[in-house]
């Protein structure tokens, strides 16, 4: 038994890793050319925040001296080496050297009898940073920085002194020195903490992962996993799946083939497969939209002098429904596929038709129903974050689901049909796939200069990144707002201009 049991697990275990190995409907890989790009927005978004470091009060005694040091401020950053780079397995590496952060202070001192206040510029030298981030999606399926580890020192620091004591600040310049440098290096990793796992965040909240895309269907963009680095791409497996509006749990499988992607030429990459699109038009399909009515004076007069000639026996044996209104209805009777080959994409369609008679005061007569089958062509591009499709129509086939003899009679019906559907419904359905559904990427950051590209069961779009709003842009414009203190607070002392107070 423990045998058989065995041999039953080693049958089951390729089985139980595919099931575990969920296949994704769309997947972005950035490239080092895009971690580029980001780079040297992220690097302002750094200068920006060491900018903003606070520093203590630094304050002592020594002897008969007693010094005060205090409203220190960053006046100006030199971070001429940095470096970002990936680092397997989910890992961002961000490295600053030989930088230099130029400070200017108050200084209050206090010798016997004299008294000296001014300000002091100093220069903080070969300012190391290493800091790994750490990437994971979350309980919700968004891509979050999870931790981040991170290591600061000053090589070396100077102060400039002045003033009527300035051989004493010389002579208290080491325990002044020392003492900045060891508080600026203290702030700097706080800082930088702060800004990846609160700031950053907060941009990365924007990335749309569950929304609506219209009235009838929306779409999940949850990750499936964590992501996966390693020393040049950073590839995101997306869920990919629209989902009906009225039935928001409804989950389709997945049985499509996985997007590859090879190419790392580009800043970024997006890949979707066919499980993407089929989603979409299932959506829409259980969403009961994929129909349409056409009545009366909605019906192109050629084609309904054409469809009153074709049943005219059968219009006038219903004598006296002969001026009867004509009604069509066009309904998709199964979801629509979607076929990805490197020639192209295509959509095939299953349909019928029913055409009727509609006299006021009386019930529909039905005249005829007749089944269609349609191939249409597929364009995908992109438009800044929008995947937009425009559709148009290729082959078109009907046939009566009664007899192969009323087939032949509906053969004269087959191009006036087709122009219908190429003058009437294509413009209803390519204006719903107009506006697209947005990319899963962070405000402020959009596509350029895109190419598609074909595959077997997938496709690729190749595309450069661009920043049409800055990091700090994007975090004041989700920053909370700042709330209302119950009770008023007290503000920090200014430092003491008595001499007898230090």
């Amino acid at each position: 038994m423990a045998a058989g049991s065995r041999l039953l697990l080693l049958l089951l275990l390729p089985w139980l890793v595919m099931a575990s190995h969920s296949p994704p409907g769309c997947k972005i890989r950035i490239t080092s050319k895009g971690l580029d790009l980001v780079k040297q927005e992220g690097l302002r978004f750094v200068e920006q925040e060491l900018q903003n470091i606070t520093v203590s009060d630094l304050h002592g005694k020594e002897g008969q001296f007693h010094y005060n040091i205090s409203q220190v401020k960053v006046v100006d950053l030199q971070l001429a080496f940095s470096d970002l780079h990936f680092q397997p397995q989910q890992h961002l590496v961000f490295n600053i050297s030989n930088a230099s952060i130029s400070l200017r202070f108050r200084r209050q001192l206090l010798y016997w009898f004299f008294y000296d206040i001014g300000s002091i510029n100093a220069s903080a030298d070969g300012v190391h940073i290493h800091t790994v981030l750490q990437l994971a999606k979350d309980e919700a399926g968004r891509l979050k920085i999870s931790n981040i580890t991170c290591n600061a020192s000053i090589a070396r620091m100077h102060a400039g002194f002045s003033g009527t004591l300035r051989k004493v600040y010389e002579f208290l310049s080491t325990f002044i020195v020392t003492g900045m440098r060891f508080l600026l290096s203290q702030q700097i990793c706080p800082s930088l903490e702060h800004a990846s796992l609160v700031l950053l965040n907060s941009v990365l909240d924007t990335v749309p992962v569950r929304n609506y895309v219209d009235e009838h269907i929306g779409i999940d963009y949850s990750l499936l996993r964590d992501p996966a680095v390693s020393t040049d791409t950073l590839d995101l497996d997306f869920k990919g799946m629209f989902f009906p509006r009225a039935r928001e749990n409804q989950e389709l499988e997945n049985h499509a083939v996985e997007p590859v992607i090879k190419e790392t030429e580009r800043m970024v990459y997006v890949a979707f497969s066919e499980y993407f699109f089929d989603s979409a038009m299932h959506a829409y399909f259980q969403a009961g939209v994929l129909a349409i009515e056409l009545q009366g004076e909605k019906v192109p007069k050629d084609l309904e002098v054409l469809l009153r000639a074709t049943f005219f026996g059968t219009i006038f044996m219903l004598s006296p429904a002969v001026d009867a209104p004509l009604r069509l209805v066009l309904q998709v009777s199964a979801p629509p596929r979607c076929i990805i080959k490197p020639s192209g994409t295509s959509v095939s369609v299953s349909a019928f038709l029913n055409i009727s008679l509609v006299a006021p005061g009386r019930p529909p007569v039905q005249l005829s129903s007749m089944a269609m089958e349609t191939k249409l062509s597929a364009k995908v591009f992109l438009q800044g974050k929008a995947l937009r499709v425009q559709l148009d129509l290729r082959r078109f086939r009907i046939y009566s689901k009664q007899s192969a003899l009323e087939s032949l009679a509906l053969f004269s019906l087959q191009a006036p049909l087709k122009t219908l559907l190429q003058l009437t419904i294509m413009p209803i359905i390519n204006e719903r796939t107009k506006k697209g559904v947005q990319i899963p990427l962070p405000e402020g950051m959009d596509f350029t200069k895109e190419v598609v590209t074909n595959h077997a069961g997938f496709l690729t779009v190749g595309a450069d990144l661009h920043f049409s709003k800055g990091l700090r842009e994007v975090i004041e414009k989700y920053r909370p707002a700042p709330t209302t203190p119950a009770y008023p607070s007290s503000r920090p002392a200014e430092p003491s201009m008595d001499p007898h107070q230090l």
